[in-house]
């Protein structure tokens, strides 16, 4: 349940009722960068610790 809200919300595709404006889109769109920036770094940890 929390993995598929996660997954449409870093979706590129436009939401419904989304009509906001620049700054809020840039804002959501950094929002994703973090989210996916974090996620990465959490497998390169576990796969780190994993090798040793």
């Amino acid at each position: 349940m929390i993995f598929k809200k996660i997954l449409s919300y870093l979706s590129f595709k436009k939401q419904e009722g989304s009509k906001g404006n620049f700054n809020l889109r840039v804002m959501h769109g950094m929002n994703r960068i973090s989210i996916l920036i974090f996620f990465i770094a959490i497998i390169f940890i576990i796969l780190r610790n994993c090798a040793k």
